[in-house]
């Protein structure tokens, strides 16, 4: 999750500077919130705690995802880099619904 927040800062540098308040900063708050929350979540003894915030990171990596599309599709960012960040995407994506369900199941 740390790699993938440091390429959308990366990334998100060169918007344009009329998106400095707008997509960019939003991408960058869906995407922090990923892993804060997961990492709240974490931290919590109890099932139903983990659950909320575990759901709550996976409901910011969805954010994420299409606010990534949505700034490939106005060519903020290049092919590479949305290939790159959707992948981690889906891979952190994963690792999030699995966490998710242990946790329900307890």
């Amino acid at each position: 999750m740390h790699l993938f927040i440091k390429l959308v800062y990366k990334v998100s540098r060169d918007f344009p500077s009329d998106e400095l308040f707008g997509v960019r900063s939003q991408l960058r708050r869906a995407g922090m919130s990923v892993i804060l929350n997961y990492i709240e979540g974490y931290a919590r003894f109890k099932p139903g705690c983990k659950v909320q915030y575990y759901e709550n990171s996976y409901g910011s990596l969805k954010e994420s995802k299409y606010l990534i599309y949505f700034c490939y599709t106005e060519s903020y960012i290049l092919q590479e880099d949305y290939d790159k960040l959707i992948n981690m995407a889906e891979e952190i994506g994963a690792m999030l619904w699995s966490e998710l369900n242990l946790a329900k199941s307890l």
